[in-house]
C-alpha cells in the first residue's frame, strides 16, 4: 500500500454549532507525486446516518481522497444535506492545490445516499453556481447505487410511498 499523510476534521461550513459539527473532511495525499487527481468520497447511510470515510481500496498512491461529511436528516432538510455537498466540492475546488490535489481533475462519488448526492450537485448546475463553481469544471461524477428518484428520506418528509 502507498504511503499516505491525512488531515483530518478540517471543517468546510460552520454557519451553526450541528453543521460546524458534521461538515468536516479528511484529506489523505500520497507522499510520493502522484498524478494529482482528486476523489471526494461522500459516505451512504440514507442522509439519515453514517460517518465519513476514506476508502481504503482508494489509497494506491495515484489519488488525493477527500472523505466528506454532512448534515443528516431529520436535523436538517435533504436540500440542506445537498447544499452541504455542493460547499465541500466548492472548498475543495478553492483549496485542494494545498494539499498536493488539482483543482482541474476533482472527481465526485459515493455509494448510496453519498451517489444520491454526487448525482445532485454533479447534475444540477445551480448547486455549485452558488459557489462560484461550474459544475462542468468536474473531471468526473461517479455515484454508486445513488437514488435516481427523489430520495426515499425526501419522499418519508413530504409523506410520500
Amino acid at each position: 500500500m502507498a504511503q499516505y499523510k491525512t488531515v483530518h476534521d478540517i471543517n468546510y461550513r460552520a454557519d451553526d454549532e450541528y453543521s460546524s459539527a458534521q461538515c468536516r473532511m479528511d484529506i489523505a495525499s500520497p507522499e510520493a507525486d502522484s498524478t494529482n487527481h482528486v476523489i471526494m468520497w461522500f459516505h451512504g447511510g440514507g442522509l439519515t446516518g453514517g460517518k465519513r470515510e476514506i476508502p481504503q481500496a482508494l489509497l494506491n498512491g495515484q489519488y488525493v481522497v477527500v472523505g466528506v461529511g454532512y448534515r443528516f436528516s431529520p436535523n436538517v432538510k435533504v436540500t440542506q444535506c445537498v447544499d452541504d455537498a455542493a460547499a465541500a466540492v466548492a472548498w475543495v475546488f478553492k483549496n485542494i492545490e494545498k494539499y498536493g490535489g488539482s483543482s482541474k481533475k476533482i472527481y465526485i462519488s459515493g455509494p448510496s445516499a453519498g451517489g444520491y448526492l454526487v448525482s445532485m450537485v454533479g447534475l444540477e448546475k445551480a448547486r455549485l453556481e452558488r459557489y462560484g463553481i461550474d459544475a462542468n469544471s468536474l473531471a468526473g461524477v461517479i455515484p454508486f447505487s445513488g437514488q435516481a428518484i427523489t430520495h426515499f428520506e425526501e419522499r418519508r418528509s413530504r409523506g410520500i410511498a
